[in-house]
């Protein structure tokens, strides 16, 4: 039984050594030096006396941050992931709710927190005793957390979703024998490393032995060259957010740059594909395996999935499939009922895929992680995910809309409350209120108040990251009032 991830890259070091297991621009890093590389990093750890402790990782996206997840992993802690682009103020207020033992980081920082402040040179760690890292690894169990992520919160707080190594373990178990991932395989890695979707990438690297290439973020950017830059590494294997292949259909490059040879599957997740879209991909590079995975972070990334097996219209709605394997789906109405045939409810999970909640928010925790309410018998605890979905003529699930506020937006969920809980802070402003423009794809904020755009946006950006800036503001006299005396969202979504 494999007790932590790091027993995986042990197997995976030994049976493909000198192969490059990491490409980061010009840089690369071969399986057996990104276990030694993690193996050094551990040792610095353990001799610190941290054991089960949050250590956070502070640095620009590189193959440096693989290493200190599989050093903090090796070395019996979790990680979590600190984006140095968040403003500062958002980064604060991870950094008080994780209160990191350890961060580690390649740039200038200063300690505000109660925590050592680490700057690694990682071409310069060395191992002197390996022995001591093991002795430590075993004392830890597949129940430990591997790492916390951070999402949106709808008190202007971000919760932090807790993964154990179990749960990764399984989801990798499943994403390489549903998609046959192999050695011979290159992932092209678009996710950014504070984005569950990246955990597909990293560890069915480290468990198969397939290349990781970290993509260069200006491609994304550049159709053309981005898949030029596919099929001259031979990139087998992407895993996208729906925005970066919409922008690679809508631009034509597919006609540009033919990747039938080279390209084998085609996955996605994050937020709703639409057809229109796919069905460029699929004309246009026939023959390989397209699929839609679905999950929230709470959920080790996806939890039901569709590999596409037939032809869809432009304007329909593509399923999201069915339960992936050791995973069952509830679907629940008002009542706690599953719904019947065609009918819309709320999309609920069980399994080894379900976060243990959020990190010191028990509260929070307490109101989506539930005891299943088909079984008063022994604790089984669900997951809640505020999705409403329902099953089509052919068994399959397709998602509706969220519940309640929380929008799927650039691959990112967001919680429009976290929003408005700023701008409501800005100075002038007396009422505020965000809706989401599902045919534009952007975040729409009514205000009331005497503060003009550019200060409101100025203000926004200390403590929102750029995908949850509004695409558009619009200031109104009144906000207009539902019958109960509370906003009438739907009055203003008619306003877009």
């Amino acid at each position: 039984m494999i007790n932590n991830i790091t027993k995986w890259l042990d197997k995976t070091a030994e049976k493909y050594s000198e192969k490059i297991a990491i490409i980061d621009g010009e840089r690369t890093i071969t399986f057996r030096e990104l276990r030694y590389k993690a193996l050094c990093l551990a040792e610095v750890i353990v001799k610190k006396g941290l054991f089960k402790e949050p250590v956070a990782v502070v640095m620009p996206k590189s193959l440096d941050m693989i290493v200190c997840f599989l050093g903090i992993a090796y070395s019996g802690n979790f990680y979590s992931v600190i984006d140095v682009k968040l403003p500062l103020a958002r980064q604060k207020k991870i950094m008080e709710t994780l209160q990191p033992k350890l961060i580690i980081t390649t740039l200038d920082m200063e300690n505000e927190e109660e925590a050592d402040v680490c700057h690694y040179d990682f071409a310069g760690l060395n191992l002197l005793c390996e022995e001591k890292v093991m002795e430590q690894r075993e004392r830890t169990c597949d129940a430990d957390l591997l790492y916390v992520l951070f999402t949106s919160g709808s008190t202007g707080d971000p919760k932090g979703v807790t993964i154990t190594h179990q749960s990764v373990m399984d989801y990798i178990d499943w994403v390489e024998e549903t998609f046959e991932i192999a050695s011979e395989d290159s992932f092209g890695n678009q996710a950014p490393f504070y984005f569950d979707n990246s955990i597909l990438d990293i560890y069915s690297m480290v468990k198969t032995g397939a290349s990781m290439y970290i993509i260069p973020q200006s491609l994304f950017s550049q159709p053309v060259p981005l898949l030029q830059y596919l099929k001259e590494n031979k990139i087998t294997t992407i895993f996208w957010v729906p925005s970066a292949l919409i922008v690679v259909a809508n631009l034509r490059a597919l006609k540009k740059v033919d990747l039938k040879n080279t390209l084998k599957r085609v996955l996605f997740c994050g937020e709703v594909m639409p057809n229109k879209q796919l069905n460029i991909w699929r004309k246009n590079i026939p023959d390989i395996l397209y699929a839609n995975l679905y999950g929230p972070t709470e959920i080790t990334d996806a939890c039901t999935y569709y590999i596409v097996d037939r032809e869809f219209a432009d304007h329909e709605p593509l399923p999201i499939g069915k339960a992936a394997r050791n995973t069952d789906i509830l679907v629940l109405d008002e009542n706690n009922q599953r719904v019947g045939n065609g009918e819309a409810g709320e999309l609920c999970v069980r399994g080894t895929s379900v976060s243990r909640g959020y990190y010191k928010n028990q509260k929070k925790t307490a109101e989506v992680f539930v005891q299943n309410p088909l079984n008063d018998k022994y604790i089984e605890y669900i997951y809640r995910t505020g999705d409403l979905v329902k099953y089509n003529e052919y068994g399959e699930l397709l998602y509706i809309t969220r519940k309640d506020f929380q929008i799927k937006h650039m691959g990112h969920r967001i919680e429009l409350g976290e929003i408005e809980t700023i701008v409501s802070g800005i100075e002038g402003i007396h009422q505020c209120c965000c809706v989401y423009d599902n045919e534009k794809k952007r975040i729409v904020l009514f205000y009331k108040g005497e503060t003009d755009r550019e200060h409101m946006i100025c203000e926004m950006k200390k403590y929102l990251p750029q995908y949850m800036l509004p695409g558009k503001i619009i200031m109104i006299e009144e906000m207009p009032m539902s019958a109960n005396g509370k906003i009438d969202r739907k009055r203003l979504q008619e306003m877009i």
